[in-house]
């Protein structure tokens, strides 16, 4: 079975291969080729709140086998129309969002569990302006590794002064199923790394849930949208006439899954159910005409969803130079 970290480590060491192999003999450039990219943040205004997205990588992954309710040939093929290579670069994104009198981080990255084209969270949060002290509180939108891995390191908060909010049953689930009762679509390592990234905050007393469909803070509301995992929630914010939906996992990309929402991933716990959340999702942003920040969308990973011949379509949010 395909798992998040397998499948990681292996597009990490095929990214370092072909970084070995790119060339085949002294350089002749009148200056040597660079191969790092800015920093990777992008900073919005939402009414009172300011939004800045955080890359914490990119990782290729073989999304034709990943995806299911099709073939892998039709998904290369979809992909490929929408100038997509396979492997696909597929972006892990979190959010800091600055409310005034609080950071809130929504998801928290992979950490060191996934390779070395991801766990970049904590120096693009540095190179955006803050320390990882300043963070108030830590909302996780679900629990698989790349959300959480990144809360913790050795046993160690890396975030001393913030709270993990999440939602209560996707926190009973990684954290008190019964080894006997765990259905297979959830490896066994995702429960073990949850309970790595989170004891350290448990422990520390530093850990709050939410329910279905509450309150996270002040101002700042969640969406249970489950199958992808059992609490998988979409956290939002609104004011001045404006909406930011942050979806987590809704899509894993942004071609296949608009085009055809009946296609689920591997990495559903319940894939039916994730299917059923997906429709919802997308009719109610292309309905509403809100923004929505996607987990899993190439970074910044923010835009908005209409409706075209094929279902729907994703549109990325027009880039600004001024975060105003």
């Amino acid at each position: 079975m395909y798992t998040r970290r397998n499948l990681l480590r292996g597009a990490a060491a095929l990214a370092v291969l072909s970084t070995g192999m790119s060339g085949f003999g002294p350089a002749l450039a009148k200056a040597p080729f660079q191969t790092f990219q800015a920093p990777g943040f992008y900073r919005l205004r939402l009414g009172r709140f300011e939004v800045t997205a955080l890359s914490d990588g990119t990782v290729p992954l073989p999304l034709p086998e990943l995806y299911t309710n099709t073939t892998s040939e039709h998904a290369r093929s979809a992909l490929a129309a929408a100038f997509q290579e396979t492997p696909t670069q597929t972006s892990v994104n979190a959010f800091l969002v600055n409310a005034g009198d609080r950071l809130v981080l929504i998801d928290a990255g992979t950490g060191s569990y996934l390779g070395p084209t991801l766990g970049k969270l904590m120096g693009n949060l540095k190179a955006a302006g803050y320390q990882p002290d300043q963070i108030d509180d830590i909302i996780l939108t679900h629990i698989h590794t790349d959300h959480s891995g990144g809360l913790s390191a050795e046993g160690d908060r890396l975030f001393r002064n913030a709270t993990v909010r999440v939602n209560e049953r996707e926190l009973d689930f990684w954290l008190k199923t019964p080894v006997a009762e765990r259905p297979a679509s959830a490896p066994p390592q995702h429960f073990t790394e949850a309970h790595e990234s989170l004891q350290p905050y448990l422990d520390a007393g530093r850990i709050e849930t939410f329910a279905d469909n509450g309150e996270v803070l002040p101002g700042i509301g969640s969406i249970l949208r489950a199958g992808h995992t059992p609490g998988h929630s979409s956290i939002v914010i609104e004011d001045g006439g404006r909406k930011l939906v942050f979806w987590g996992d809704i899509t894993h990309g942004d071609a296949l899954q608009f085009d055809e929402p009946g296609v689920a991933i591997e990495f559903d716990v319940d894939q039916k159910k994730a299917v059923e959340t997906r429709a919802v999702a997308l009719d109610e942003a292309a309905s509403e005409r809100y923004m929505v920040a996607g987990a899993h969308i190439a970074f910044p990973g923010i835009g908005h969803v209409r409706r075209d011949e094929t279902n729907y379509d994703w549109v990325p949010l027009n880039y600004s130079a001024s975060a105003g």
